[in-house]
């Protein structure tokens, strides 16, 4: 039994919608993402392009998972994307040497934190918002 071309093709679309998903959660892990994100949306959106070239072509019943699959994605994570800018505030940011505003937080352990207990130690504090 020979394998239908849109089988293929969606194949070919869930490859390109998880090789870029894998490589945007990794940037994402290690707090790299590039600033111009537009080759990412267009590999996401070329990948739900091909997903839905694929069911025009002709599937089978499970060769259309596949292009199923890369269609969400393909179409999830550009809008996820476009929705969080990621812009940085300068203004309103927190320079190196400059003394941190007041703040309460929860620890790793579940404990109130209260930045006051900082006062007269050098500290590091790294925030930064999640990728998604």
């Amino acid at each position: 039994m020979a394998i239908k071309a849109g089988t293929k093709l969606g194949i070919v679309a869930l490859a390109l919608a998880l090789g870029t998903a894998v490589l945007w959660f990794y940037l994402a892990g290690i707090v790299r993402l590039p600033e111009d994100r537009t080759l990412f949306v267009v590999a996401f959106l070329s990948a739900a392009f091909l997903g839905i070239t694929a069911y025009i072509k002709g599937t089978s019943v499970l060769g259309g998972i596949p292009p199923a699959v890369a269609i969400l994605i393909g179409v999830f994570l550009p809008l996820t994307i476009y929705i969080s800018p990621q812009t940085l505030d300068t203004a309103r940011s927190i320079k190196v040497g400059d003394t941190i505003p007041h703040f309460v937080a929860v620890d790793g352990k579940g404990e109130t934190f209260d930045s006051v207990t900082l006062n007269g130690h050098l500290v590091l504090i790294k925030f930064f918002r999640a990728h998604w």
